[in-house]
């Protein structure tokens, strides 16, 4: 079959080719037939699945920690473009509509901060964080789209170039919507816990 690599006897693997995240090399992995002695399994039979949901909490927080970094930098860039670009005589950046979105973002990405950096000090803590996770992974994703959307649109055809950064990191940043549980996930783990109260 094309695309399909055996690297371990019954082990075979096909790439995906996806819409973004390039470097980041991703591929469906199959098992045939495959048995692991019972010396080399990890932790206990049957856990599997409750020890991916413990490591999901800790992927959900630090995923968001890189989208943070991340819409520091959209900001910095489109803020740096948006005093050089002129557009009727004058800087982008001193239109009201311009300057007050930037602001708007500029706010909200801060109140994710706060959050995600609570979500990381609970954890740190010993707290279950599967509530706060899902909520920091939720803003995060919904929140990275608002602001690459946005700045975007200030960079023009510059930035819808396939090669421009801003161009990349709009089509990078969609996984994080996907990625870890998507949005609905989130948001059934959320609705559940406002039941149980």
């Amino acid at each position: 079959m094309e695309g399909i690599v055996l690297f371990y006897s019954g082990v075979s693997r096909v790439k995906l080719h996806k819409m973004g995240m390039y470097a980041s090399d991703t591929a469906h992995i199959f098992l045939d037939d495959v048995h692991v002695p019972l010396k080399n399994v990890i932790g206990e039979l049957g856990k599997g699945f409750q020890y991916q949901m413990i490591g999901l909490q800790a992927e959900r927080l630090g995923g968001c920690l890189s989208i943070l970094k991340t819409l520091d930098k959209i900001i910095d860039m489109t803020l740096d473009y948006t005093k050089t670009r002129s557009v009727f005589g004058q800087r982008l950046l001193d239109f009201q509509t311009v300057n007050f979105k930037l602001a708007e973002l500029i706010t909200e990405i801060e109140a994710l901060r706060t959050l995600t950096y609570w979500g990381v000090d609970s954890a740190i803590a010993g707290h279950d964080v599967s509530i706060v996770a899902s909520m920091v992974k939720l803003k995060g994703g919904r929140l990275y789209r608002e602001v690459v959307d946005s700045c975007m649109q200030y960079w023009g055809a510059t930035g819808y170039a396939a090669d421009s950064l801003i161009s990349r990191l709009y089509r990078d940043g969609r996984l994080f919507s996907i990625g870890g549980g998507a949005d609905e996930v989130m948001l059934r783990i959320i609705s559940k816990s406002m039941r149980s109260k």
